[in-house]
């Protein structure tokens, strides 16, 4: 499949809400991840203007054949990007036919809003803001290399180590070369913003992962000692889930579960589970908060299942109060004196929104206050571990009484009448 093609796809599927758009481009299996992630972004950015624009020359009037998605990414491309890429095949020509009306409407768009720049034509909530100078943070991959060996490296490249952090301040103030170990996580790399290294030999090694800070969380908190039996419920594109490995050292049991079509339950005993994360990836309409309300709390009880898991962390990529602390709270009501909110993280900053008895256990995240993306951690105990013996009693399959020994008799007499053949 081609870039313009699988782009294409990837904004059908977020409109759909099929998935995040990092997502559905990590399963796209699109060779060039970064530039497809790029061109979906800006794409998306632009969506707005590019309706007007297509809408305004008649272009999917001229080409009944062409796909709104494809011909917003194309418009984008030609009008916005950095032109057509690898000579741009059929759809250059396709476009060319209709360059000039589709420039003179964009010109036009520009004067009637009374701006010179592309970047002008954007709404404020689609212009670059805080998110856009996150600080780079990058994971260690502990299980090839370590940070010391890491820090060295590109120390030799010529970076400039400042040691580990000590509050945001330090995150924001840094520039150019210089970097950070981060001040909770001791294999948490960070670089300035916009620091690229997607090239870089260790990231083509797999030696770092690049990974939002509050990602980090959920696999930190849960933090499973090696040789534990862990299960990872959503896991996709795999960021937490190779931390989780690293954690583990390797040892243990991680499998591994990805359910773009919804939830599915649990089976109620895994034997040995000593720890369950779980992150919440599903969305759905912002604008419906009652549907959202009766989906995210149907899964509570998916989460909740596994009879014989002593650490859960429930973790979302939102900061909406129905997929975030709603959830836990109905969780905990619906088995009652089970499980307990584990304090996490005191000196994080951000705390979970007061909705409910202890909900300042719970992690938010966000740009302004943590300066990573929007997040939501929840770290449940168990509040008593099942015994050896109630753990196999549960795990014992049910099985169906037998027959009483005379009824049993009776049946089997009538058989064996039924077989024999009648006197003569």
């Amino acid at each position: 499949m081609g870039l313009y093609a699988a782009a294409a796809g990837v904004l059908a599927g977020v409109e759909s809400r099929q998935g995040s758009i990092k997502g559905l481009v990590y399963s796209s299996n699109f060779q060039n991840v970064k530039q497809l992630y790029a061109l979906v972004c800006e794409t998306q950015r632009y969506s707005a203007v590019l309706d007007a624009v297509i809408a305004s020359a008649g272009l999917l009037r001229a080409e009944k054949k062409l796909r709104p998605h494809l011909a917003k990414v194309l418009v984008y491309e030609l009008l916005l990007g950095k032109g057509f890429r690898g000579g741009g095949g059929r759809w250059k020509a396709l476009l060319g036919r209709h360059q000039a009306r589709l420039k003179a409407e964009l010109a036009r768009l520009k004067v009637h809003r009374g701006v010179s720049r592309n970047e002008d034509l954007l709404e404020v909530g689609s212009r670059p803001g805080p998110a856009s100078q996150l600080p780079r943070f990058v994971r260690v991959n502990t299980l090839k290399t370590c940070s010391d060996d890491v820090v060295d490296y590109f120390k030799r490249q010529g970076f400039s180590y400042q040691g580990r952090a000590s509050s945001l301040d330090d995150l924001r103030a840094l520039k150019g070369k210089h970097f950070l170990l981060d001040s909770l996580m001791p294999e948490l790399l960070v670089f300035p913003a916009q620091t690229d290294l997607h090239e870089h030999p260790l990231y083509r090694a797999g030696h770092l992962i690049l990974q939002d800070r509050a990602s980090c969380l959920p696999a930190m908190l849960l933090d499973p000692p090696p040789g534990s039996h862990v299960i990872d419920a959503c896991a996709a594109p795999g960021n937490k889930t190779s931390h989780l490995a690293a954690l583990l050292k390797n040892q243990g049991s991680l499998p591994l579960t990805w359910m773009p079509s919804g939830w599915h339950p649990w089976p109620r005993c895994w034997p040995g589970l000593a720890s369950l994360a779980v992150s919440w990836l599903r969305r759905t309409s912002w604008r419906s908060p009652p549907r959202i309300r009766a989906t995210v709390r149907s899964t509570t009880s998916c989460w909740i299942l596994p009879a014989v898991a002593r650490r859960l962390v429930y973790s979302t990529c939102s900061l909406c109060q129905e997929e975030n602390e709603d959830v836990v709270r109905d969780a905990l009501q619906q088995n009652p004196g089970a499980f307990r909110l584990a304090p996490a993280l005191p000196a994080w900053p951000h705390r979970g929104l007061s909705t409910f008895p202890g909900a300042e256990h719970c992690l938010r995240a966000s740009p302004e206050t943590t300066l990573s993306g929007g997040f939501f951690v929840a770290v449940i105990e168990r509040v008593k571990v099942p015994s050896s013996a109630s753990q196999a009693k549960a795990s014992a399959p049910e099985r169906t009484p037998s027959p009483a020994p005379k009824r049993k008799k009776r049946q089997q007499r009538a058989a064996a009448g039924a077989c024999t053949p009648p006197c003569t």
